[in-house]
């Protein structure tokens, strides 16, 4: 049963074990209450950012959270589409879903980069680290991702050397 996943695959199914838990209720915080939700732990620096630096009006806050949180629900998407790929043994045993893990892993990537910057413009620690160890867990897994191909399928099949029919012969049982 697990001879046929691959480093990559198990990575990938890993990260999705931590983001789509941990996204997913960031996301959900944020769309319950907006700017509540963009003020805790894993948002913090995006708001002190966005009302700080680019002084922006509550109501363009609540837009810019809810187009975090719909960033972060379109990662958690991805990294659901590329689990349930990855329970159907050809398509993992073939690579092909690796497309939906690499674009979760750059979008998330994305995200996680540019919230760090803000964090550290803000001089916000706790989430500086949060956001650089998400970053690093994403790259690690793009870098295996690129690193790690799937193996590739035989592409000749030997052939025994027999003498070709001629048209008038017919192989069947009672012929032989």
């Amino acid at each position: 049963m697990f001879r046929n996943w691959r480093i990559g695959s198990v990575n990938g199914a890993l990260l999705a074990a931590y983001f789509i838990p941990a996204w997913t209720m960031v996301a959900f915080n944020i769309f319950v209450a907006p700017v509540h939700g963009l003020y805790e732990r894993p948002s913090v620096a995006v708001a002190l950012f966005l009302s700080d630096q680019l002084q922006m009006s509550g109501l363009s806050t609540v837009r810019a959270a809810w187009l975090l949180a719909l960033g972060r629900l379109t990662v958690v998407g991805f990294f659901a589409i590329y689990l349930a790929l990855l329970a159907i043994p050809r398509t993992r045993r073939s690579g092909a879903s690796d497309e939906a893990l690499g674009i979760a892993l750059a979008i998330g990537s994305l995200i996680s980069f540019a919230s760090m910057v803000m964090a550290s413009k803000v001089h916000e620690m706790a989430a500086l680290r949060l956001h650089a160890t998400e970053l690093l867990l994403l790259l690690g897994a793009a870098i295996v991702l690129l690193i790690e191909r799937p193996a590739a399928a035989p592409t000749t099949v030997a052939v025994p050397d027999t003498a070709p029919l001629a048209f008038d012969e017919a192989e069947l049982l009672h012929n032989r």
